[in-house]
C-alpha cells in the first residue's frame, strides 16, 4: 500500500510555505503531513495530503514546480522503541531510508530565525502554543 507525496520546490525566502499552504486551503486540501528541507537559497516541501491530484494541479497553476512520488506510511505503536523496531526491519534488509515525517497530529514544530519574536506574534493568533512539559507528559 502506497500514499501519493508531493515534492514543492520552493525559493527559501520569507511566505513561500505559508503560500503552498494558502493556495491549498482555498482549494480544500487539507494537508495531512509535511516536511521541509532547505538549502540557502531554496527548500523543498513535502506534503501528504487527502485529495494529491487536486493539490498538485492547484499548485502548479499557481507557478509552483511539483513532483508526485509513491511512499509508505506506517502506523507505529506509541511507546519508546516503536520507531526503532520498524525501522530495523527495513535496515537489516539494506533498504536506505532517505527521510522520514510525521503525519495527521496538530502539533507542528516550526524553526525560527528569531523565536522569541515569532512567539510574540504567535500569543495572539488562534493556536495552542505547546510546552516540553506537555511534550513529555504525553
Amino acid at each position: 500500500m502506497k500514499v501519493h507525496q508531493l515534492s514543492v520546490f520552493i525559493e527559501n525566502k520569507a511566505g513561500r510555505v505559508a503560500e503552498v499552504a494558502r493556495v491549498l486551503g482555498d482549494t480544500g486540501v487539507n494537508i495531512r503531513g509535511f516536511s521541509v528541507s532547505d538549502t540557502a537559497e531554496y527548500g523543498i516541501l513535502r506534503l501528504v495530503v487527502d485529495k494529491p491530484a487536486e493539490a498538485q494541479a492547484a499548485l502548479r497553476d499557481a507557478g509552483f514546480t511539483v513532483k508526485e512520488s509513491d511512499v509508505i506510511c506506517i502506523d507505529l505503536p506509541d511507546r519508546p522503541g516503536g520507531l526503532a523496531s520498524v525501522l530495523k526491519v527495513v535496515a537489516e534488509a539494506g533498504v536506505n531510508i532517505e527521510y522520514v515525517y510525521s503525519l495527521i497530529s496538530t502539533y507542528v514544530v516550526i524553526n525560527v530565525g528569531d523565536a522569541d519574536l515569532a512567539l510574540g506574534l504567535l500569543k495572539d493568533q488562534p493556536v495552542r502554543l505547546v510546552s516540553q512539559e506537555e511534550i513529555s507528559s504525553i
